[in-house]
């Protein structure tokens, strides 16, 4: 008996637990950001999930510091105006997701090529960060069905993401795997250069 109850509270503990980003949370956004998001991959450590609020030049945002972006993602977060999920085990931050309206991430207006078609119906996916030793084990998985589901209540029509083609280690599986996609029943849109405009209808 002692040993079925340990297992429980093992499973209790890994449970992955999604949360819609909130001004409430924004301690435990930036706490996974300072700390577990780009501990791999520390040339994009000032990020803060900033670049996709940012409209100006690539030249311009390499200019910002971390300090930049995080003082602005929080102003952002406290004013509602930054959209995401976090996802949870053991009650801490393990991974996000970027996803929110077509119409509330400004910089996706700059890619034309992108696609504009039917932009107030569309949820857009744009970003993924899971912590090293959380990957692999279905936390964006995870983030991708509460995104669907996230935007299935808002009234949106199609879920929309923009892997790329040729990703060749895990920071530029930054949009998410294509493969993750077309596992969850996302089919190709459109193809660029770079990219896979992959859709959903929800």
């Amino acid at each position: 008996m002692r040993k079925k109850v340990a297992n429980s509270e093992s499973h209790l503990k890994d449970e992955i637990v999604i949360r819609e980003l909130t001004s409430e949370l924004l301690d435990d956004f930036l706490n996974f950001f300072d700390h577990d998001a780009f501990a791999d991959n520390p040339a994009w450590f000032g990020c803060y999930c900033m670049y996709y609020h940012f409209t100006g030049t690539v030249e311009e945002w390499d200019k910002r510091s971390a300090s930049e972006n995080r003082e602005a993602i929080s102003t952002l977060i406290k004013r509602g105006e930054a959209h995401g999920l976090l996802a949870y085990v053991g009650g801490r931050p393990v991974g996000w997701c970027h996803a929110a309206p077509r119409k509330a991430i400004p910089r996706l207006k700059l890619y034309r090529e992108f696609g504009v078609e039917e932009p107030e119906r569309v949820g857009s996916i744009v970003c993924f960060v899971i912590a090293k030793p959380h990957r692999g084990r279905g936390v964006a998985r995870r983030l991708l069905d509460a995104a669907c589901e996230l935007f299935t209540r808002q009234g949106l029509a199609f879920a929309e993401a923009y892997p790329c083609k040729y990703a060749e280690s895990d920071a530029d599986n930054f949009p998410g795997p294509l493969k993750m996609y077309l596992d969850a029943g996302f089919t190709m849109f459109r193809q660029l250069e770079r990219y896979v405009i992959v859709r959903k209808p929800l």
